[in-house]
């Protein structure tokens, strides 16, 4: 299992990465948050999380997630970036802090629907497939407008921003051209409704330079911390 000063030395080389691309991007160092990926790893990650002192974590699976937050003591939000299907609605609203993967109008209604009986507001942001990536989960850039305008108007929702995951390519244009592309979404639908759509997450391990570049406002980085996943 990885150690406590083998985290922190690995926090330390992704906080530097963050801070170079900031600087280069001329932007403050301060408006990247970065969110730790703790899935397939053991109660210790969130904990190692909380420790260094980062404020939320990121999980893939519901039901990890509802196991992990029963074991950890971590004080941290927890938030849902994996593919939520609608049977598991019930579980990620109980569950998560905020919904970051909304990547249909069924979930997006469902989500709001179960929050009511919750008595409940989520904070959600608009999973969309920027990179026209088949293997990708997302609603499409020409049906953003539609998703967002039901969003803001759901009693149960808080639309905090948007979110993309870049096709996997060797190519750093094909995520460069994803996350530019989230980003002038986001000003357009921002203008549009006339509402603040403050968070882009966007960006992981591989390609968080060209995130911050692009305008991310929130790095999510798993192996760079932890080290491979076992599955």
């Amino acid at each position: 299992m990885l150690t406590f000063p083998e985290f922190q030395s690995n926090l330390a080389v992704v906080r530097a990465r963050m801070d170079e691309a900031c600087r280069c991007a001329k932007r403050d160092a301060d408006s990247v948050q970065l969110l730790p990926v703790t899935k397939n790893h053991g109660a210790f990650a969130p904990e190692f999380a909380s420790v260094s002192g980062l404020t939320a974590v990121g999980e893939n699976r519901v039901q990890e997630a509802q196991l992990k937050r029963k074991e950890s003591s971590a004080s941290v939000l927890w938030e849902l970036i994996g593919h939520l299907q609608s049977n598991k609605v019930k579980d990620a609203v109980a569950t998560f802090d905020r919904i970051q993967s909304v990547d249909s109008m069924k979930v997006l209604q469902r989500i709001d629907r179960i929050c009511g009986e919750f008595g409940k507001k989520m904070p959600v942001l608009l999973q969309c497939n920027t990179g026209e990536d088949p293997n990708k989960y997302g609603f499409k850039v020409a049906q953003m407008e539609s998703a967002l305008e039901l969003a803001l108007n759901a009693d149960h929702l808080e639309v905090d921003g948007l979110m993309t995951i870049a096709p996997l390519d060797n190519d750093p244009d094909v995520a460069k051209e994803a996350f530019e592309g989230l980003r002038q979404l986001r000003d357009d639908l921002a203008a549009k409704f006339s509402v603040a759509l403050p968070e882009l997450s966007m960006g992981m391990t591989g390609d968080l330079e060209i995130a911050i570049a692009a305008g991310s406002t929130q790095i999510r980085v798993g192996t760079a911390l932890y080290g491979v996943r076992v599955y």
